[in-house]
């Protein structure tokens, strides 16, 4: 058996692939080529660093990487050059978190962070020519290749036998199910196309095939390495086994199982071609690290360095002198990442309905300046926040001089230009006040030239509102924009006493206005202008005319208002600041009863660290200047979280001044969805004017405690409130309280 290491690589070096071989230094013992084999398995993929960790230690050399899926993220990034300790570094950023979303909520644009104030259920649904669609997956992917180009940012060569170590990436044709081996193009898009994982993440179209997570078709692909001229395969098999019975209870479960068939069918194939004599098959023991618990990744490398350390007697015969991997070493670290070089052009591929001008905007990034990757990113993140395109990415070209060249893809989304959302929200007290309310928001984008969006709402329920928008921008960066809007509502209006309800009123008011704005970057979005509209109180259940309370009123003015969203998650934010200031100016000369002037503010702050979160938050309502509010500006609040202890509307006043803070703690990790949250706050509020106050204004206080759930049909919160004067209340809601 001594002569078996020189017969393989006698019999390597008849090989055509060695053609894509580095010229051998003479100081290296000949030796057979050494294949790395990683296979598929989501967060287990952590365990391939573990394995790469022994082989370094040991002096085992790697002369090719094939891999699917995680494999294809690790081996990517080993074959282009990156130091092992930095691939760990950047694979902990990796989680079951960031994995669900795209881009983080900050990163969207102020129309789109507006857009998620109710709460809707499901994907957006695409209007198009041909009907309604859906997208062809849960999540883009943005978010993970943006990692994936940090990992692979060493790539100098589109030709992947020309990276440090020759590599390739398996994926699966979506449209005949047949293994595709990418072994040229953009190395990040290549590895994310071999783990798209079907309905969770979209496809990736390359050279016109649609591609899946490569471990459909070969999750182990043996065969690869042999065709690239392996001698010697080094096998790390990761791959999830199949579900017991018991676990297969839902639709989901039973999908995760077909796909788990179709990639254990396809492993015993791969398995069969190992040559035991000959090859290194590693097997992790991962039974603790589920194929979505990516934040188990570094648990799993610990099982991948145990299982390679129990496999070194096959693995030794491989080693080479310290001297050899020296050598050999160097030369894959010898690429650099492309910092700091010119950028002699910046392009954009793949708009169609967009013009190119718009996005040219956007983006910080610009011909003449030197690379910044970060820049590139948040260029990335911000196009995508538009909410134009199902994916965008980009890549650097080499030049013969020495600069490089940028291009932006964007892929406009197939479902539009036509976008529908909807959405529930259910309350009840369990004291005889149940509310609901049924959603619907629709979005026709790019109506013209410069992007014209014609913005559709309603609710029915609880609150019935419609309204609709013509958004119009005036420039072709979108830096100056004109708003025409018409809204109606109905919100209830009920009268209290001592906690008692006397009558319930509907208070009905339209408004139409025209205003002039400017978004502020991401963050914000700056208004003014005119409006005229009535007010008037309808009748629900109650002996007293609505006459008696106010009569019907004209309403116009000029109405300023200045908007600033940074928060993280609207539900259980974070870190960051929402605020919305408006000014009101009542004028008989625009058509409205009386002149007065009205201040309306909020904001919200948070701050977390670890599992804790605090959230403060401010309401004002109040008037500017001498003259008094009148009547129909009267202010209704009261229930969960807007002064707990009390009923849902239970104080009525014509000003609002209200504090409140709320602390969570996060009981469950973030994956799809949020988790679940324990919480408790504490709420101060004055009401001006208020009907049962006996000295004209009312302060009152308010607790609460409350377990909340993120469900696929929003939060779910039950909680407990109790107020001065010994008020308490029950809730149980599902949305946004």
């Amino acid at each position: 058996m001594r002569i078996l290491p020189l017969l393989l690589f006698s019999l390597a070096c008849a090989s055509p692939a060695l053609a894509h071989a580095e010229p051998a230094s003479p100081t290296i013992t000949a030796r057979p080529r050494v294949a790395l084999v990683l296979s598929g398995g989501g967060a287990r993929g952590g365990a391939h660093i573990g394995v790469l960790k022994v082989l370094e230690e040991m002096h085992v050399p790697v002369d090719i990487i094939v891999g699917t899926s995680a494999g294809a993220i690790v081996g990517a990034a080993y074959a282009s050059g990156m130091p092992l300790a930095d691939i760990e570094r950047e694979m902990q950023t990796l989680s079951t978190a960031s994995l669900f979303h795209d881009v983080a909520r900050r990163d969207l644009s102020i129309a789109r962070k507006s857009d998620d104030a109710g709460s809707y259920v499901g994907p957006e649904i695409g209007i198009g020519p041909g009907g309604l669609s859906l997208p062809k997956g849960a999540v883009s992917g943005v978010a993970l290749e943006a990692l994936l180009r940090r990992l692979t940012v060493r790539q100098a060569n589109s030709d992947f036998n020309r990276l440090p170590i020759p590599f390739r990436a398996i994926a699966t044709d979506v449209s005949n199910g047949e293994m595709v081996v990418l072994d040229h193009g953009n190395l990040a898009q290549a590895v994310r196309a071999s783990m798209a994982i079907p309905a969770v993440i979209s496809p990736v179209e390359i050279d016109g095939q649609l591609l899946v997570d490569g471990g459909i078709a070969r999750n182990l692909p043996v065969d690869v390495a042999r065709a690239m001229g392996a001698n010697v395969i080094i096998a790390i098999n990761i791959g999830s086994p199949l579900l017991r019975r018991d676990q297969i209870k839902s639709v989901l479960s039973m999908s995760e199982q077909m796909t788990r068939m179709l990639t254990a069918s396809n492993l015993r194939t791969s398995l069969a071609e190992l040559n035991p004599q000959v090859d290194v098959l590693i097997t992790p023991d991962l039974a603790d690290v589920d194929a979505a618990s990516f934040d188990l990744l570094k648990e799993a490398e610990g099982y991948g360095e145990q299982a390679a350390r129990q496999a070194t007697g096959k693995l030794r015969r491989y080693a080479v002198p310290a001297n050899d991997y020296a050598v050999l070493s160097a030369r894959r670290h010898g690429a650099r990442a492309p910092e700091g070089v010119l950028l002699s052009a910046v392009h954009i591929d793949g708009t169609q309905r967009v013009p190119e001008a718009s996005l040219r905007g956007t983006m910080e990034t610009q011909a003449g300046d030197q690379f910044d990757a970060a820049k590139a990113e948040r260029d990335m993140r911000r196009l995508f926040g538009r909410g134009d395109f199902e994916h965008v990415s980009y890549a650097l070209t080499p030049r013969p001089d020495g600069s490089h060249e940028m291009t932006t893809t964007v892929n406009e989304k197939s479902w539009g230009p036509q976008y529908l959302r909807l959405g529930l929200g259910i309350s009840t007290d369990f004291e005889g006040d149940s509310f609901f309310t049924l959603r619907a928001m629709h979005r026709w984008t790019w109506l013209n030239a410069l992007g014209a969006e014609w913005r559709n709402d309603l609710a029915i329920g609880h609150t019935d509102r419609i309204s609709t928008e013509w958004l119009q921008p005036l420039t072709p960066a979108q830096r100056l924009f004109a708003s025409g809007y018409l809204s109606g509502e109905r919100t209830p209006l009920d009268i209290y006493s001592h906690g008692e309800r006397l009558a319930r009123y509907r208070n009905e008011s339209v408004a139409a206005g025209v205003d002039l704005g400017a978004p502020l970057a991401e963050w914000g979005e700056a208004r003014i202008g005119v409006t005229r509209g009535h007010v008037k109180l309808l009748p629900d259940t109650s002996f007293v005319p609505p006459s008696e309370l106010f009569p019907r009123a004209r309403t116009g003015g000029l109405q300023a208002r200045l908007r600033a969203d940074t928060l993280d998650d609207r539900t259980f934010p974070r870190s960051g600041v929402e605020a919305d200031l408006r000014v009101y100016a009542s004028r008989t000369a625009m058509g409205a009863d009386s002149n007065y002037n009205k201040l309306s503010f909020s904001a919200l702050g948070a701050f977390a660290t670890g599992p804790h979160s605090l959230q403060g938050a401010v309401e004002i309502q109040h008037k500017l200047g001498g003259n008094s509010l009148p009547d129909h500006e009267i202010v209704s609040f009261g229930g969960f979280l807007r002064m707990s202890g009390y009923r849902t509307g239970e104080l009525v006043g014509n000003s609002l001044h209200f504090g409140r803070l709320v602390y969570n703690y996060r009981l469950t990790a973030p994956g799809l969805l949020n988790g679940a949250y324990v919480g408790a706050s504490a709420e101060l509020g004055r009401m001006g004017n208020t009907i049962d106050a006996q000295d004209g204004e009312q302060t009152v206080r308010s607790n609460a405690l409350y377990i909340a759930i993120d469900t696929p049909l929003g939060p779910l919160y039950f909680g407990a409130g109790r107020a001065s004067r010994n008020q308490t209340a029950l809730y149980l809601l599902i949305g946004k309280p």
